[in-house]
């Protein structure tokens, strides 16, 4: 895939709109396999800049066994793990990164405004905040179910050799 198919955007995305890049896709750009693999599609994404996706919640997910019986809520730290996911779409195709696997290295400001469930698609949106060195960003995130935010906060992470 070349960088100017993911540069197009799609003005006031929503999740009924067309993948700008589909689950097999992502696949070649984020190292993340099932059982966390946590974007499903792609509907913007400006190397360098943004990104917006989706992960669909199903209740055959496996921490959904767990967490909880007779009462499934998708865990906190999943949600914030998709959109560090997202957050990693940014930088996958910026030419002068070295390569390397970048994993987190701070979280701030993270708040769950409420439950998710199976059955909800998660909005997420990451905008690069900064990037130092080519080894350290921080990017501003959130997620939202039919319009309601339900997690936000920001997101550092490094390049680890």
């Amino acid at each position: 895939m070349t960088s100017s198919s993911a540069t197009a955007t799609t003005p006031n995305a929503t999740p009924a709109a067309q993948p700008l890049l589909t689950a097999e896709q992502i696949m070649g750009l984020l190292p993340h396999r099932y059982p966390f693999a946590l974007v499903d599609r792609v509907l913007e994404h400006v190397p360098g800049e943004k990104a917006v996706a989706i992960k669909n919640i199903t209740l055959n997910e496996p921490q959904f066994q767990g967490h909880f019986p007779g009462r499934p809520l998708m865990p906190g730290v999943l949600i914030v793990e998709a959109m560090a996911q997202v957050g990693g779409l940014i930088v996958t195709q910026m030419p002068d990164l070295p390569k390397g696997l970048f994993v987190f290295a701070g979280i701030d400001g993270v708040r769950f405004r409420r439950p998710v469930i199976p059955g909800d698609q998660l909005l997420i949106t990451c905008e690069l905040l900064s990037l130092k060195r080519k080894r350290f960003g921080k990017v501003k995130a959130e997620a939202t179910v039919d319009g309601q935010l339900v997690c936000s906060g920001e997101l550092m992470f490094s390049l680890v050799d």
